[in-house]
């Protein structure tokens, strides 16, 4: 019984490394994973824009989460075709509130203040928006793909997690 059957060692299952459900599913784990590279790739581009996302982490920042989403969250209302979708983001006492529409971006960063905002689109920023003294801010609609918002405000740098608009 030793040998091998699709890359993997039949001599570390008889000799006790593996059990017989971890073998299972490390077998069946590999196959997934070399079906879905035949059958879906990833996308050269797709795989870049992760590759330079992961660059601009920065171990000082803190990752606001996303806590309220209006297409998840919400009441739809009836009657209104494109409704601009509104985001909450929250890092300890930080918020940040984002509407996004096909006009562009609004929002404001609470506590408020002045802040500079970053629309992330891969290792660069999109754009750069500027909050006013209340912590208001608007700015041109983001990228048709993948986008976060990295915020200064003061001492605290804050970066959104990544989602599409």
């Amino acid at each position: 019984m030793s040998g091998t059957h699709d890359g993997f060692d039949d001599d570390a299952f008889v000799e006790g490394e593996f059990t017989e459900g971890e073998w299972d599913t490390a077998l069946l784990e590999e196959e997934l994973r070399q079906a879905a590279a035949i059958l879906d790739p990833v996308p050269a581009g797709l795989r870049q824009i992760a590759v330079e996302a992961y660059a601009l982490h920065d171990l000082d920042a803190r990752v606001a989460e996303l806590t309220f989403d209006s297409l998840v969250d919400a009441i739809p209302v009836r009657g209104e075709t494109d409704p601009p979708r509104m985001l909450t983001f929250r890092a300890g006492e930080v918020t940040v509130d984002v509407e996004v529409s096909a006009e562009g971006l609004m929002g404001q960063v609470l506590p408020p203040g002045p802040a500079r905002i970053d629309v992330l689109s891969g290792p660069r920023a999109h754009a750069r928006i500027q909050a006013d003294d209340m912590g208001r801010f608007t700015g041109d609609a983001p990228p048709a793909g993948p986008f976060a918002l990295r915020l200064r405000t003061g001492e605290d740098l804050v970066v959104t997690e990544w989602l599409r608009a």
